[in-house]
């Protein structure tokens, strides 16, 4: 396989930037729009032009290191982001959520299955001594108690503003969003065109709205840009589109001044 052809993937290694940056739905909101031309965007340029406020410049360059992993490390999935204009608010939450998830495995685990694990098994409800606590087995040791403390409280902010806990004082209700259908539209094409552990229709990234089983085989039922059927164990799963960019196009999530993502 050549270069050129290799998938992006998920990221494996264990990190702490959500130290620095959290969900950061607004400031992703402006990189997907500003990250039009092949040269990467300039921390000092982006400083000089004010693109993300009155931030100094080298928490701009932490900015920008992060949602470069989570989006420019997707080219496939920014060139959509880009050129979606009309996206509810809702979704590009969600879809801010689930390129975090890709772009860091802490917060995919926590997200993805350590909460859902808590409200699907009776425990509906999170505290940031439980979360310090679950940071202790994650991280395998290898963070200080002071270190854990701030991951827990960056964790749980972050799953707050992604609509996964609601309130922040302890105890915090865990909770599912809401998921429209272009927002899992999106996901699904996405998946696709990346390496990922788990299947399409098993994985973090949906588990984390709490969308699997019978729930997730009757959203899949109704979406208008899928064909999907489930008898037993037999699936029949076919897609009207054949990529992430194709679909935005023809599902007028872009405008139509943007056909050429259909072709890109």
């Amino acid at each position: 396989m050549s270069p050129s052809a290799v998938r992006p993937g998920e990221e494996h290694r264990l990190h702490t930037r959500v130290l620095k940056c959290t969900l950061e739905a607004t400031n992703s909101r402006i990189f997907w729009a500003e990250s039009g031309s092949q040269r990467p965007m300039q921390a000092e340029e982006a400083f000089e032009a004010g693109l993300f406020g009155h931030r100094s410049l080298g928490r701009l360059r932490e900015l920008l290191t992060n949602l470069r992993a989570r989006y420019a490390a997707f080219p496939a999935a920014l060139r959509v982001l880009r050129h979606w204009r009309h996206m509810g608010s809702d979704t590009q939450t969600l879809i801010c959520h689930w390129h975090l998830q890709l772009s860091d495995p802490l917060y995919r685990q926590f997200s993805g299955s350590f909460l859902p694990d808590r409200l699907l098994g009776g425990q509906p409800t999170i505290s940031k001594q439980q979360a310090v606590t679950w940071l202790g087995d994650a991280g395998g040791g290898r963070w200080s108690g002071s270190t854990r403390l701030q991951l827990a409280s960056k964790l749980l902010s972050t799953a707050h503003s992604a609509g996964l806990i609601k309130g922040k004082r302890d105890p915090r209700p865990i909770a599912f969003p809401l998921v429209p259908d272009e927002a899992l539209t999106y996901l699904l094409h996405l998946l696709r065109e990346v390496e990922f552990e788990g299947t399409l229709l098993a994985n973090p990234y949906l588990r984390s709205v709490g969308l699997e089983g019978g729930l997730l085989n009757d959203r899949l039922k109704r979406l208008p840009d899928l064909r999907y059927g489930r008898q037993g164990d037999l699936v029949d799963m076919g897609w009207k589109h054949r990529d992430l960019s194709a679909w935005a196009t023809h599902a007028g999530v872009v405008g139509a001044e943007q056909r050429e993502l259909a072709v890109a």
